[in-house]
């Protein structure tokens, strides 16, 4: 999977009360990234050009289109032109009518959420609270590109006490479908992984977590009521304000052991 280092320096002015200093600062990038299934453009994505094909793949699992790496039978990175071209091998069956040539950071799916049932109990998997502190502390130390530019989103998929995968992105959308590209290309199952976030989260976010079948969201930022209500149906356990040796759990509070 491609990886680039989405950093450059450029010349800035730092100011003060009562100076003006000529100086330089690392600063993320941005592209259009422009995904193209079967030869039609779907979605033109703002990203940092990062994990590009991660990224469609995730985009497209997202909508529904993509459910395992075996209907993949083709996908072509042009890093130059900020483009992935994606091939299915059933020959494109899918409903173009449903994408709007997204612009951002790919915020969709509502329209997906009646295909979705409920995760297993939340017992099936508890996390002692401790763990959870310890993570979010990993994923903010590990935001590598954002503690350079403190221009990114980043987020991560863990399995028991450890992270085992984590993207970085301009959109906090971006890394969840990073993430969910990533699972789906190395066919693995996050069903019995959490994921830590340092993005706010939306009912958006909630939605691509619920179709990845995660079960606990993990948040250094809060919620939206529509994203705790949305969890709620999904029955996700949703921990946001994770900060210092506190947070807050919104919903499904029996996965967390004290």
């Amino acid at each position: 999977m491609t990886n680039n280092r989405p950093v450059k320096t450029m010349p800035i002015f730092s100011a003060g009360k009562s100076s003006l200093i000529a100086t330089q600062a690392k600063i993320i990038e941005e592209i259009a990234l422009k995904i193209y299934l079967h030869g039609r453009l779907v979605a033109n994505i703002a990203c940092a050009g990062n994990h590009l094909d991660e990224l469609a793949l995730g985009f497209l699992r997202a909508e529904r289109i993509i459910h395992k790496r075996e209907q993949v039978s083709g996908i072509n990175v042009d890093e130059i032109n900020h483009s992935v071209c994606v091939e299915l091998k059933n020959g494109g069956e899918f409903s173009g009518a449903s994408f709007q040539n997204i612009a951002s950071s790919g915020a969709r799916g509502h329209a997906h959420l009646d295909a979705l049932t409920p995760l297993p109990d939340a017992t099936d998997l508890q996390i002692n609270s401790g763990t959870i502190l310890r993570l979010m502390e990993e994923l903010l130390e590990g935001s590598e590109i954002h503690n350079e530019t403190h221009g990114t989103h980043c987020s991560a998929l863990a399995r028991g006490d450890k992270i085992f995968v984590l993207r970085e992105d301009i959109g906090r959308h971006n890394t969840i479908d990073m993430l969910g590209g990533y699972c789906l290309w190395q066919d693995i199952s996050p069903a019995d992984a959490l994921i830590l976030t340092t993005g706010r989260i939306s009912s958006e976010i909630v939605y691509k977590i619920w179709n990845l079948r995660v079960p606990v969201i993990v948040s250094h930022s809060a919620p939206t009521t529509k994203a705790v209500e949305l969890v709620k149906k999904a029955n996700i356990t949703l921990i946001g304000y994770v900060r210092g040796e506190k947070m807050n759990i919104y919903s499904q509070e029996r996965r967390v052991i004290i």
